[in-house]
């Protein structure tokens, strides 16, 4: 809770992101349905799920952090303040997690849904076949923006090693924007490279979560790879925490 009310401080930031969001969303539908038209069929999508699937991803920016947006957590490391994070009794990993499903649930819910309706007032969007659609769907957004912070919480780490992350983080954004599936679906990419993409953790964060909703996907497989992979990089990050421990660089000296 407190990182949702933390993050609602800035409704006015939510709201342009929200607006830059849906626009960006429109311009994108009428090229995908285009490409649908000229290619009916593609990637096993038809046009509405081909429509349905770039609000989803327009509805994922905010809450898993797509194009980039680095933890506070960093911050704390170049100052050399997470030295008295590290000392306090809670788990550092944990508490930050805690506060990143804040902040991705008040963007889910000022910067996700208002493109959505939009679109599906514009353009019509499809629909979960059942009810339960909606609950597996919420769960695996959940276990996407989970994936999302492990990564971003590796990141933010890697700065106890490192003055200066500004390349990883650039890095980050180039793998994590093409290989989510935010540009294109994963589905399109041939062969090998489209098993190899689809098998990478990113995958979680857009492809998979957009399957699950428009039931492209086997729902138990699909989370059990999220959580897979959820549970690799939590592993991964609580190491990371328990090496950093023993080195903290503090910017300038």
């Amino acid at each position: 809770m407190f990182g949702f009310r933390r993050h609602a401080v800035y409704r006015a930031a939510a709201f342009a992101g929200a607006l830059t969001n849906t626009i960006f969303g429109v311009l994108r539908a009428y090229v995908l349905i285009a490409l649908w038209h000229a290619r009916p069929g593609l990637a096993g999508y038809d046009v509405a799920d081909a429509v349905t699937f770039c609000f989803l991803t327009q509805a994922f920016i905010g809450p898993m952090q797509v194009f980039g947006g680095a933890l506070d957590l960093a911050g704390r490391v170049r100052t050399g303040d997470v030295a008295l994070d590290l000392l306090r009794p809670a788990s550092l990993q944990l508490w930050t997690l805690a506060d990143d499903l804040g902040r991705a649930a008040y963007l889910f819910i000022v910067r996700s849904v208002p493109p959505v309706l939009i679109g599906a007032a514009l353009f019509g969007v499809t629909l979960p076949a059942h009810a339960s659609g909606w609950a597996w769907f919420l769960v695996s957004m959940i276990l996407g923006v989970v994936v999302s912070f492990g990564l971003r919480y590796l990141l933010a780490m890697a700065t106890c090693w490192i003055v200066d992350d500004r390349g990883l983080l650039q890095l980050s954004l180039v793998m994590t924007t093409f290989f989510s599936g935010m540009v294109l679906p994963l589905n399109l990419m041939p062969g090998w490279f489209g098993t190899f993409t689809r098998a990478l953790p990113w995958s979680a964060m857009v492809q998979v979560p957009a399957d699950v909703y428009l039931g492209k996907t086997d729902v138990a497989g699909a989370l059990a790879f999220q959580a897979t992979w959820a549970a690799v990089l939590l592993a991964a990050g609580a190491l990371v925490t328990r090496s950093a421990r023993r080195k903290v660089v503090i910017q300038g000296g």
